[in-house]
């Protein structure tokens, strides 16, 4: 069983975005380290503030030694699949190897809609997020890419250097029957199931194994996770309760996903917590 922690750089001051990740480094319990990946807040005021993902996800690189990072997950058309390749290398390297790059079609309309960015509809979301799939995944592998899509065309594109996890873990977030769960199943060796309900995790993991033996992928090299919501009144116990669920269930990673406002004192306690419990 793993547990990871994931703090949304939204509505939070750096200060306590690196003390959590700091926290979180030096306790043991954690395995992981996640933020996401959006430009407005997603939750409360949108007009709020939201630190850039992957530059603050590099700081927490930096400020860690041994917890892995990774962005729950990362919206394909921000940016050209090369361009996002790139600098999953770079951050493997600049994290010595903790790096884990989440992916997935993108959704947020607000933020796509006011910088300019294409969001498409949701088919056009999947054939861009296929692509960049294909893209992203033979840039990390091999010396030389062409591809010819279209959204994407590469001649002789090359990422070097290379990160030291080879292959790179790729984590792939979503429920979607056709789509999401058999792109997991093609280029993933994680799962992120973003809200936990018994009934959805088993009828979405049969699927996901359908899709697995369709294309000779053995699941159980899948890592599934899911988010624990810890809300400002949220008891450790009522947290402790449902990390156990979760992993009874066979959930890999119980991801303990801190809702703003982000108090000290509350992940300081439930990290102590924790430690009792599973430690």
């Amino acid at each position: 069983m793993e547990i990871g922690i994931k703090v949304a750089p939204h509505h939070v001051d750096w200060k306590t975005f690196l003390q959590v990740a700091e926290l979180a480094d030096a306790a043991t319990i954690f395995s992981q380290f996640w933020n996401f990946d959006h430009f407005y807040p997603i939750k409360g005021d949108t007009d709020g503030p939201c630190l850039e993902a992957w530059v603050s996800l590099t700081g927490i690189a930096q400020a860690t030694n041994r917890i892995r990072i990774g962005s729950m997950v990362n919206g394909v058309h921000y940016r050209h699949p090369a361009v996002l390749a790139n600098m999953a290398s770079a951050l493997d390297i600049v994290s010595e190897g903790r790096f884990e790059l989440g992916l997935g079609a993108g959704w947020n309309e607000l933020e796509s809609g006011a910088y300019g960015i294409d969001l498409g509809t949701l088919t056009e979301r999947f054939d861009r997020f296929d692509e960049a799939l294909m893209v992203v995944t033979s840039l990390l592998s091999q010396e030389r890419t062409s591809f010819s899509g279209n959204y994407f065309t590469l001649q002789d594109a090359r990422n070097e250097p290379k990160g030291p996890q080879q292959p790179l873990p790729i984590c792939i977030g979503g429920t979607g029957e056709k789509r999401t769960l058999r792109s997991v199943a093609r280029h993933a060796s994680h799962w992120n199931l973003p809200m936990f309900e018994e009934q959805i995790f088993k009828q979405k993991y049969d699927v996901l194994k359908e899709h697995c033996e369709q294309v000779g992928t053995n699941i159980e090299d899948i890592k599934v996770s899911t988010h624990v919501f810890v809300e400002e009144e949220t008891e450790a116990s009522s947290v402790i309760s449902e990390v156990h669920h979760q992993n009874q269930l066979g959930i890999d990673q119980s991801i303990l996903y801190f809702q703003p406002p982000i108090g000290m004192k509350q992940v300081e306690s439930l990290t102590e917590a924790l430690v009792v419990e599973f430690g």
